[in-house]
């Protein structure tokens, strides 16, 4: 697959891992269509034609000409993915972002979680086979370790006992799109021996490959301070909220749970760069292109993650020296759903992806005051 020639069809595309993940890819010489259905972000603000996380892009691009192919639609809207298809023939991979994210939501909403996150990567997938676009990267998550036995996670942890339904989600994503490719080397295997007993030449192949990126806590902003993460309504993760706090847009942060079995009670989590995390979705990428190449075609899981453990008290002393004042917490009682100690072995996507998380924790806590400091509205503030 020439990179000239490859465009990649991003899903959840404006969102925060979705829009980083464009931007890499873009300035790795992809093309790319963007699909999302702005529920989560205030991208919709500005052109109606061009949300503001895609305007963003072009910026840092200094391409604010040339727009970035862009679809306002959901994924359980199985028409519309057909039409993005049909207009974009040249797509070649999907990199599979969008869904619902929040593990504290996921419990009082499951219905809403199953139908988009399975549902509508079910539809996804239907289509990509009609349109033979046979290559994904899926964005998982380490949510679907559940609560693990060992620690640091490798990738052959048990996945079986996630503790959330978003969770459970993910991993039944992981099930389908595995089954799905199993099910492509069987139909290419009988397809090979159909031709062979006609004597002709086996001209197609409906093998597929994915990557299952089981990414941990991405944080952080892009290093140009106009480029981060905009959740709407009050933030479910750490870090964005304690940016809100930063910026005066809410009281406190509230601690769940200080009696876990971490060095100082609070619940220990890897925090990756988001940065870091798009170029794992491009390395992704290129390792199903070198494995293709070489005849080559499976679907594996691999870890992103720093592979280095922070409490939520580390998190909160490390943003507070970014802000340059103690920013004021609470502790509260545990929050459901929530584990000790998810802390990853990324020494598999080191190796085989040629990927490494590079950034500190110190470049991820600047990288996101500068965003929120220079933002205090997310997407609706006007730069």
């Amino acid at each position: 697959m020439s990179r000239k020639a490859a465009t990649i069809l991003v899903t959840g595309g404006c969102g925060y891992v979705g829009s980083h993940t464009v931007l890499s890819l873009l300035q790795s010489g992809y093309k790319v269509v963007v699909l999302d259905n702005l529920s989560n972000t205030s991208s919709k603000a500005g052109d109606a034609a061009v949300p503001e996380a895609l305007k963003r892009i072009q910026k840092i691009l200094s391409k604010e000409d040339e727009l970035i192919p862009f679809y306002a639609a959901d994924i359980t809207d199985k028409p519309a993915l057909v039409r993005i298809f049909e207009a974009h023939p040249d797509i070649s991979a999907v990199i599979h972002c969008a869904g619902l994210k929040s593990v504290g939501q996921s419990g009082l909403k499951p219905l809403d979680y199953y139908n988009v996150n399975i549902t509508g990567t079910i539809h996804l997938l239907q289509v990509m086979e009609e349109y033979n676009v046979r290559r994904m990267v899926f964005s998982s998550s380490a949510t679907v370790y559940g609560d693990p036995p060992n620690i640091p996670i490798p990738e052959d942890s048990p996945i079986v006992a996630s503790m959330s339904p978003y969770g459970r989600t993910k991993v039944f994503v992981e099930h389908a799109i595995k089954d799905f490719c199993v099910a492509s080397e069987v139909k290419q295997a009988g397809y090979v021996k159909e031709q062979e007993a006609k004597g002709a030449k086996a001209e197609k192949d409906y093998r597929w490959s994915a990557i299952l990126l089981r990414y941990f806590n991405p944080a952080g902003a892009h290093p140009s301070g106009i480029m981060g993460e905009d959740p709407q309504g009050v933030p479910s993760n750490l870090m964005p909220y304690l940016a809100q706090v930063a910026v005066g847009n809410l009281e406190k942060l509230t601690v769940f749970g200080q009696d876990y079995p971490t060095k100082d009670g609070t619940c220990i989590r890897d925090y990756l760069h988001v940065v870091d995390c798009a170029e794992g979705h491009v390395a992704a990428l290129e390792k199903i292109e070198r494995d293709e190449s070489a005849g080559n075609f499976e679907c594996k899981a691999y870890n992103l993650g720093a592979g280095t453990g922070c409490s939520v008290l580390d998190m909160i002393h490390a943003f507070s020296k970014a802000v340059g004042r103690d920013l004021p917490y609470v502790i509260s009682a545990r929050r459901p759903g929530d584990v000790p100690n998810l802390t990853a072995d990324p020494r598999l996507a080191n190796k085989e992806l040629n990927w490494k998380a590079i950034k500190t924790l110190d470049e991820m806590c600047e990288d996101l005051w500068r965003w929120q400091r220079n933002n205090p509205s997310g997407y609706r503030t006007l730069n």
